[in-house]
């Protein structure tokens, strides 16, 4: 329910900022509108306001929605009056008209700036961009990182959080070269090349940095939940107790904790544990189980029934108000560039289409952002408001795009294009978006199948 919620209303509130772009610029150069819809489909919602009796509607298909304006060309069962016929759309200036077409992707560019802006001024926490010991054999062993690292630039672009460091990596995995990584190391900067050319082309919808061997240097390992039926339950073990060490061995990774459990199945293993400033020694015997993973075919390994996770340091990452406002700016146009880049590398084979999301997977983001808190829902519409402003401006018959492509002809040529022509043209577009929804819905199913 919380996923679907979510969905809907970052659908909602997308599609009415981009209409309401179209709207807005629409009155005002006085043209007349007849309807807002947010929606597709039968009306479920309607009211009429103001002189013009504007017909403001929400519909049951949430995939879009439409500003309909006065256009003599659409059949109209009586001539208009002359008063009405200078606010028709088809009798607008080319400029005119462009500008009502272009308000849209602009509102939601402007709505990602506006939301973006608004992180920076809030400021959040988020892990600090130390590495810990790179794992051997794997590309950033070789290429020298060792364990205390901060990255403090990618390419010349300074790093503040290692969500950053991710984002500022992307280009590099994309193009499949080196990344030129600047770490601090005792207090020295240290320059390092990264290289990612042994990635696969669909390796941006998996954790790339971990595959690269990297992964967050932890400050301690926590216990999260405990199963009341399991061992270690029996044993003692709290949430929020901090493992320090077992059997003697100093720990600083879930992982190591893991592994070693998963090797002692019905062994006892010594626990040294911190529980509000106060250590302690807790002895659990991992259960005896059998393996559902694949990898461990059928082994038995032990479970003593608690999730464990590192305890990273964090860093605030905020912004003064123009500070914010350039964050907002920098960070639209860079998601902007990012996306064409990605459509670009797709069509011509250097990226899989299996990159592409579609609705399910928006929807289960935008559930996970809604989880995770305001602020990450807010950071998810400002992602999708960037990508539907982009969507938009695609040179696509019956896309914002295409409309101004069809405007940029009309003044190459000194007259409007046929009928025909638009006709033919817009059957191509629809059938070019349907096509890249159907792949979209088909890379989400592959998804939510192959877990």
């Amino acid at each position: 329910m919380t996923t679907l919620l979510a969905f809907l209303c970052a659908l909602a509130i997308l599609i009415f900022v981009h209409e309401l772009g179209h709207y807005l610029v629409a009155r005002w150069f006085d043209v007349k509108v007849l309807r807002f819809s947010i929606g597709f489909g039968p009306s479920i919602l309607r009211f009429t306001v103001g002189p013009d009796r504007t017909e403001w509607t929400i519909a049951p298909i949430p995939l879009g929605g439409f500003v309909r304006m006065l256009d003599e060309r659409e059949g109209l069962d009586q001539p208009l009056p002359e008063s009405e016929l200078r606010r028709a759309f088809n009798r607008q200036s080319l400029g005119r008209r462009a500008l009502i077409v272009l308000a849209g992707p602009a509102a939601n560019f402007l709505l990602a700036i506006a939301l973006y802006a608004a992180l920076g001024w809030a400021g959040t926490q988020e892990p600090a961009a130390v590495l810990a010991q790179p794992v051997a054999d794997t590309p950033s062993a070789v290429a020298g990182f060792v364990a205390g690292d901060r990255v403090t630039d990618v390419d010349g672009r300074p790093v503040k959080s290692l969500n950053d460091f991710r984002l500022k990596m992307v280009d590099a995995v994309v193009d499949r070269r080196a990344a030129a990584v600047t770490v601090e190391r005792q207090g020295q900067p240290v320059r390092l090349s990264l290289p990612t050319s042994s990635l696969g082309q669909d390796e941006l919808e998996r954790d790339f940095i971990r595959t690269l061997g990297l992964e967050v240097a932890a400050s301690a390992v926590r216990v999260g939940s405990v199963l009341p039926d399991g061992s270690a339950a029996r044993a003692g073990l709290l949430a929020a107790d901090q493992i320090i060490a077992v059997d003697g061995v100093a720990i600083t990774r879930p992982g190591q904790v893991i592994d070693y459990l998963r090797s002692r199945p019905g062994q006892e293993v010594r626990l040294e544990v911190e529980r509000n400033r106060v250590a302690q020694r807790i002895v659990v015997v991992p259960a005896a189980q059998v393996s559902d993973r694949p990898e461990d075919a059928g082994r038995t390994i032990g479970r003593i029934g608690a999730t464990l996770g590192a305890q990273v340091a964090m860093v605030e990452v905020s912004q003064g108000f123009w500070g914010g406002l350039a964050h907002g700016v920098n960070r639209t146009w860079e998601m902007s560039w990012f996306s064409l880049r990605m459509l670009g590398k797709m069509l011509v084979g250097d990226l899989s289409w299996r990159n592409l999301s579609g609705p399910v997977s928006i929807a289960d983001y935008a559930g996970q952002s809604a989880r995770i808190g305001v602020l990450a829902y807010l950071a998810f519409l400002a992602l999708i408001s960037v990508s539907l402003g982009v969507l938009n401006l695609l040179p696509v018959p019956v896309l914002d795009g295409g409309h101004l492509v069809y405007y940029g002809l009309e003044a190459i040529k000194g007259r409007p294009l046929s009928e025909r022509f638009m006709q033919v043209t817009q059957r191509i577009g629809i059938a070019m978006v349907a096509g890249l929804m159907v792949l979209a819905l088909f890379n989400d199913m592959t998804r939510l199948i192959g877990g």
